[in-house]
């Protein structure tokens, strides 16, 4: 019975404990209607532009959620920060009731100050009920702008050729930069597309913008870029030199191997044109030029697609009456459809009037002038070299398809007959026996 007594006590002890602090933690709660308060909070901050430029205007928009039980009476809110200035305060004096599972967004019109750093405003809202809520975020302020750079350009730009330029833009920035319009402009040059639109730039990304140009002189291309950093406006420029010289790339068409056939009143021309350049040459046509006159069968002869380092053979016929001056004009296009043509000039009086004679493309009085894009460039001369008639022993390379081994006929025999002699006078003994056995 003592045993039974004893629990019951200490039964009643700790029961008052808990009645004791129960009341204690009621006291210490503060005054209010429900407890709704305590679930409405901050849920999202925008920023627009994500990150300002110094003294730009943008937005900064709070959004608030109460998802709670109780409806709350919401009143001046405000964002707390020396380097933020809100000019709509105004907007926010009405008192807002703020109902169960509703959302309320204050949109503050804010400028910025002109130092660059990152910041930790506090965004505040009082309530009737009870105390107030507080909300830190952080925003940034940078001055520095995105970058363009020409990152793929021809070492040379040669008048009337369509070339590619590839202008890099690069945002570097914490923050997305938008409607961008990028702009070229120069005198004397022919730019496609003219002009070129990106919607978007995010943070710490790049951008490639492909334009084709066609210079007719030495100048200056700017590219001048627009963009939107939130609604303000922003611009930078770029600009490239357009410096006139020879294409290094561009195929260099080698006419050689040249034999010259007399066929009554007209000539046939048969030899080898050859691709020394670094691109490949397109739709490449060979024929003849005034004073000579071309004629079927093969006034024009197409040689097609002429890769660099190969070489195709051809034959034009033509009728002249002065073969000091046998023009052969070649023309091509280029894979981005630019045209050329180059004429070399041969001196083929030398060799008409028979299948065997020949001229090297590279003979006196032969010359090679160039014509790029319909644009009459320096003279040049890229013929085979050599004298009228030569070639190497075995017929290949040289200027003339006529000379080879045959040239060497003479000489050959004539070593052969050594031979024999030497072989004759070694065994005149042994032939002297052998006809005394007879």
């Amino acid at each position: 019975m003592a045993d039974l007594r004893k629990y019951l006590l200490i039964l009643l002890i700790a029961m008052c404990g808990i009645v004791a602090c129960a009341t204690a933690a009621s006291a210490a709660s503060p005054v209010s209607t429900g407890d709704g308060i305590y679930q409405t909070h901050v849920t999202a901050v925008k920023l627009d532009p994500e990150v300002f430029f110094p003294y730009e205007t943008g937005t900064i928009t709070v959004t608030l959620t109460n998802s709670g039980n109780q409806t709350v009476t919401l009143s001046q809110p405000n964002i707390l920060e020396t380097h933020i200035a809100v000019s709509n305060k105004g907007s926010f004096n009405t008192n807002v009731r703020l109902g169960p599972g509703s959302v309320m967004t204050y949109p503050f019109r804010v400028t910025v100050s002109g130092e660059d750093g990152t910041y930790f405003p506090i965004f505040t809202v009082s309530t009737m009920e009870a105390g107030s809520i507080s909300y830190p975020f952080q925003f940034e302020v940078d001055s520095k702008d995105i970058g363009a750079t020409v990152v793929d350009r021809p070492d040379n730009f040669v008048v009337g050729k369509k070339d590619s330029v590839n202008l890099s833009l690069v945002n570097s920035r914490n923050g997305a930069v938008s409607d961008i319009i990028i702009t070229p402009t120069g005198n004397g040059t022919t730019v496609s597309p003219r002009q070129k639109f990106i919607a978007t730039l995010p943070a710490g990304s790049s951008q490639i913008a492909t334009f084709r140009v066609t210079p007719d002189l030495a100048t200056d291309l700017a590219f001048h870029i627009t963009y939107h950093n939130g609604n303000n406006d922003h611009a930078i420029d770029e600009v490239l030199p357009l410096n006139i010289g020879e294409d290094k790339m561009a195929a260099i068409p080698i006419v050689n191997n040249i034999v010259l056939t007399s066929m009554g009143s007209s000539y046939k021309l048969t030899g080898d044109v050859n691709n020394a350049g670094i691109t490949d040459a397109k739709s490449m046509v060979l024929t003849v030029g005034t004073p000579a006159r071309p004629v079927e069968p093969y006034a024009d002869y197409a040689i097609g697609s002429l890769a660099s380092d190969d070489f195709s053979s051809f034959t034009l016929t033509f009728m002249s009456t002065d073969l000091s001056t046998v023009p052969i004009q070649i023309t091509w296009k280029d894979a981005d459809g630019n045209s050329f043509s180059t004429v070399k000039n041969l001196d083929l009086r030398y060799n008409s009037g028979s299948a065997s004679s020949s001229t090297g493309s590279g003979s006196p009085g032969s010359s090679g002038s160039t014509t790029t894009g319909g644009t009459t460039g320096s003279t040049v001369n890229r013929g085979g070299g050599g004298p009228p008639g030569g070639g190497s022993i075995f017929g290949f390379g040289g200027s003339s398809r006529g000379g080879g081994i045959s040239s060497f006929y003479p000489v050959i025999a004539l070593g052969i007959v050594i031979v024999v002699g030497i072989v004759l006078w070694m065994k005149r003994k042994w032939i002297t026996a052998k006809l005394k056995r007879k």
